[in-house]
């Protein structure tokens, strides 16, 4: 299959026959998905990414596959429709990454906010931070049971509890609470593996298509777009007639690389923590806490796993500088959990990971961050040798399969092709025959029993949904798992380095895994996975120890990770 392949070996695909019709310059999940789209219509597409796939914002999300409930109060309804309905496509479509996600609202007051809330609605600005009530809510989440619609929807109805029967259910919330309302979302625990997989479709889809990952656009001139490998620093040149933007909250710049500058980004930064703590994990009795904080800030509280993600901040952003989460932002993420679980304790010793990213949203001059469309737009541009750019502004995590359709089916209007079928109901990778019910998942253990312990095979199937087949057939039976750790094995990181892109030990624990997210990386780990992938890789004992040393700079200094401590 065309994806089972290195880093390496895509790249070797571009060089060789350095054009195709359509070049996709950005691997975030837009990209990606456009990427797919354009493979499956049998297109010559070809992709770059100057990092890795999902290393900017699409692997800094909140890890929410959600229709966006307080989008109603901007006045995008069609978003919210599309988003919802997107959301309960991708539940039956990605059922190995997509799992439903049961939120609740803490709600201290009845009608507070039914003033303000038509001014925001009108303005998009800011008002005095006036709490949202109960009539608000309700008639929020009645409209967005609406949009998820009767028929098709595969979530419950939200529900409405008053003060006694909510703390019952959470007896660590704030005694003054009036009201909780419970709705369902879904949740996204890996969206860098899914983003992998999305691509992998579209490699698989087409012999022609072609992807590589640590390849930026350097220019463009008399021969096309002028590529860069970022790992050697070789540059060549690619033909395309037309060029898709997608790099998120870096359009503009990389407009500007090819001297053709615009002005159509106003990206915020997100930041996020996640915490090791038993008290705060058992206080959300397994369902994301979503609620206003006392800024008028929509933030959340969601556990995942043995593990609590707390977000988000929405700040405008420098592109100059790295985003990075601040210590500011952990203070007020401490201060949110107060907001609402004020007996609860967490400081800085609680945190395994920190992330931060730039939210790709157009430019908003006087409008508050918080009120900037979540939609997306597509820009035409014409450059020299009859070469059509798309730019692509905006997006969100939830509604990139619906996004990349609209904007593959833009390129073939460009290309004069004509789309043929949707993507609509078209399992993803590792999505296709996933057992969904308890029975099917014991019928697909007791299968591969002779091949694994079950714990390896829990962690197979978690990490590549039914690709986990194509994984153990790779790594053969009763794979002896590494000494550090019991989730990785040697054939497996043989597996990975040769079939899914590596280009960087980060990729590894960041984007392959969850490990970082976890916190769960040791020195002892990093050196053991760093020397395995060496041979594979074709590392050089320098290098290797580069890559150590780099990973572990990034790990510490970018994400907070200790980790001396982090098996603890």
């Amino acid at each position: 299959m065309a994806a089972a392949a290195s880093r390496r070996s895509q790249l070797a695909k571009l060089v060789d026959r350095p054009g195709a019709k359509v070049l996709v310059i950005g691997g975030g999940i837009n990209g990606v998905a456009t990427f797919r789209y354009l493979a499956m219509q049998g297109v010559d597409v070809a992709l770059v990414e100057r990092g890795d796939y999902c290393q900017g914002a699409s692997g800094a999300s909140s890890h929410m596959i959600h229709g966006g409930i307080r989008y109603l109060e901007n006045g995008e309804f069609r978003l919210v429709h599309e988003s919802v309905q997107e959301r309960n496509s991708l539940l039956e479509i990605a059922p190995h990454y997509v799992k439903p996600l049961r939120t609740t609202i803490p709600i201290f007051s009845t009608f507070s906010g039914i003033l303000s809330a038509p001014i925001r609605f009108l303005t998009h600005r800011s008002t005095k931070p006036t709490e949202r009530g109960a009539v608000l809510i309700k008639a929020g989440l009645v409209l967005y049971d609406f949009f998820a619609g009767a028929g098709t929807r595969n979530t419950p109805w939200h529900r409405f509890h008053g003060a006694k029967a909510s703390l019952a259910e959470l007896p660590l919330l704030r005694t003054d609470v009036k009201y909780t309302a419970t709705y369902f979302d879904a949740s996204v625990h890996n969206p860098e593996r899914l983003t992998l997989d999305v691509l992998r479709d579209g490699l698989e889809a087409n012999p022609h298509a072609r992807a590589s990952n640590y390849v930026s656009l350097a220019g463009f001139g008399e021969q096309g777009a002028r590529l860069r490998d970022e790992l050697t620093g070789t540059e060549f040149d690619f033909d395309a007639e037309v060029i898709v933007n997608a790099t998120g909250a870096w359009v503009d710049l990389t407009n500007e690389s090819i001297g053709e500058p615009s002005r159509f980004m106003g990206g915020t930064k997100g930041s996020h923590i996640v915490l090791d703590h038993r008290g705060l994990l058992e206080a959300c009795a397994g369902r994301e806490i979503f609620f206003e904080h006392s800024d008028g800030r929509i933030v959340l509280i969601y556990p995942m796993g043995e593990r609590v993600l707390v977000g988000t901040t929405d700040i405008d952003a420098d592109l100059s500088v790295p985003a990075r989460c601040t210590d500011e932002e952990v203070e007020y993420f401490f201060e949110l959990i107060q907001h609402v679980f004020p007996s609860i304790e967490v400081g800085p010793g609680n945190i395994v990971y920190k992330f931060s990213g730039v939210r790709p949203l157009p430019r908003h001059d006087d409008t508050a961050p918080g009120f900037v469309s979540r939609d997306y737009r597509i820009e035409i541009t014409e450059l020299p040798r009859d070469t059509t750019m798309l730019s692509l502004i905006g997006g969100k995590w939830t509604t990139f399969r619906a996004l990349g359709e609209t904007l593959g089916r833009k390129v073939l209007t460009e290309l004069g092709v004509a789309p043929g079928p949707t993507t609509k109901d078209l399992a993803i990778g590792g999505g296709k025959n996933y057992p969904k019910t308890p029975a099917d998942l014991a019928a697909w253990f007791a299968v591969r029993s002779p091949l694994a312990p079950r714990r390896r095979l829990e962690v197979l199937l978690e990490r590549y949904g039914t690709r986990a087949d194509e994984v153990l057939d790779f790594i053969g039976p009763n794979d002896p798992t590494l000494s550090a750790f019991d989730e990785l094995s040697l054939a497996e990181l043989a597996y990975l380095g040769t079939h899914e892109h590596i280009g960087s030990l980060n990729d590894v624990f960041i984007r392959r895994t969850s490990l970082a997210f976890r916190g769960l990386v040791t020195e002892e780990l990093l050196r053991q996975v760093a020397e395995a992938l060496a041979p594979v890789l074709g590392w050089s004992p320098d290098q290797t120890e580069a890559q150590i040393d780099e990973c572990r700079r990034v790990l510490t200094e970018d994400h907070g990770a200790n980790l001396a401590l982090s098996h603890a």
